[in-house]
C-alpha cells in the first residue's frame, strides 16, 4: 500500500515502538491516529509529530472507549487504511511462587490488554477499512500489522500469563487474513525479541547482558526503528499476508 495520504491507527503509539512506526508513516506520507491510555504523552507526542499526527485518549480493552476513538478518526481523517497494534503490558509472575498461586486477576489483565485488546481494536478497525475504495489492482482496501513477541515460542519462567497472550496474538494471524481477505485486508504479525523500549531503558545490567547473550547477531537489543521498519514493509508489500515474523537477531531464549 503506498501511505501517501493514508490514515494509520496505532494503539501504543505515543512511545516505544509504536512511535518510532508513526515517524516512519509519516515519512512516508501518512496521518496517524496515536491511541493511548496515557493521554498527557499522547499528546505530547502528537505535538512533537506535528500535523499528520493527532492522539486519542483510548482504552484498548474498552469497547465504548475504541468506538468513539475511531468514530474521531474517521471523522478528522476520512477513512482507516492501516492499524498498528502495539499497546501490551509484561509483568512477570510464577504460576506458583512463595506466597501462592498467580493471582487469577493478574492472568487475566495481561490477556485482557494484550490479546484481546489487540482483537478488539483490529474488529473495528477492519469495519472502516471494508468501506474504503480498492488503493490498487488487486483490490486492497486495508492492512493490519500485530504485535506478538518470542515470548509466543519461548516463553521464560514467570511469562506464562505474557506468552499465552502474545501466542494468541500470532496463532489467530492466519485464520483472522483469511476471514478478512473477501474484504481485501492483510494481516500480520510482527514477532520482536528484546527492544530498547522504554521498559527496558531504565533495566539493570543484570538481566539486559545475560539477554544480549541470547542474541545470534547483531550482538544487541534491537532498536525500535528497526521494528518500524519491518511494520512499513508489510503495509508496502502487497504479497505480506498471515504471516507472523520473528525479529529478534536470532534470539532464542532460555528459561531463564
Amino acid at each position: 500500500m503506498d501511505l501517501t495520504d493514508k490514515t494509520v491507527v496505532i494503539t501504543g503509539g505515543a512511545s516505544g515502538l509504536g512511535k518510532a512506526t508513526a515517524e516512519h508513516v509519516i515519512k512516508a506520507g501518512g496521518t496517524v491516529a496515536i491511541f493511548d491510555r496515557n493521554e498527557e504523552l499522547a499528546h505530547a507526542t502528537a505535538k512533537e509529530l506535528g500535523q499528520s499526527a493527532a492522539a486519542f485518549n483510548v482504552d484498548v480493552t474498552d469497547e465504548d472507549s475504541l468506538q468513539a476513538a475511531i468514530a474521531s478518526v474517521v471523522e478528522t481523517f476520512g477513512a482507516i487504511h492501516v492499524n498498528v497494534n502495539c499497546a501490551g503490558i509484561g509483568p512477570a509472575a510464577r504460576t506458583l511462587g512463595k506466597a501462592g498461586p498467580m493471582a487469577f486477576e493478574a492472568f487475566k489483565l495481561v490477556v485482557n490488554v494484550n490479546l484481546f485488546g489487540t482483537f478488539n481494536t483490529l474488529r473495528l478497525c477492519a469495519e472502516q477499512m471494508a468501506k474504503n475504495d480498492p488503493v490498487n489492482e488487486d483490490g486492497e482496501r486495508g492492512v493490519i500489522v500485530n504485535t506478538a513477541s518470542v515470548a509466543a515460542f519461548d516463553g521464560q519462567i514467570g511469562q506464562a500469563a505474557y506468552t499465552a497472550s502474545k501466542a494468541g496474538v500470532a496463532g489467530m494471524t492466519l485464520p483472522i487474513a483469511r476471514d478478512l481477505g473477501r474484504n481485501g485486508i492483510r494481516v500480520c504479525t510482527i514477532a520482536p525479541g528484546i527492544f530498547e523500549t522504554p521498559m527496558m531503558l531504565g533495566a539493570p545490567d543484570q538481566i539486559r547482558l545475560p539477554l544480549i547473550d541470547m542474541v545470534q547477531f547483531p550482538k544487541r537489543l534491537g532498536n525500535a526503528s528497526e521494528f518500524a521498519l519491518l511494520a512499513l514493509q508489510i503495509m508496502q508489500n502487497p504479497y505480506l499476508n498471515g504471516e507472523t515474523i520473528r525479529l529478534d537477531g536470532g534470539i532464542r531464549m532460555q528459561p531463564r
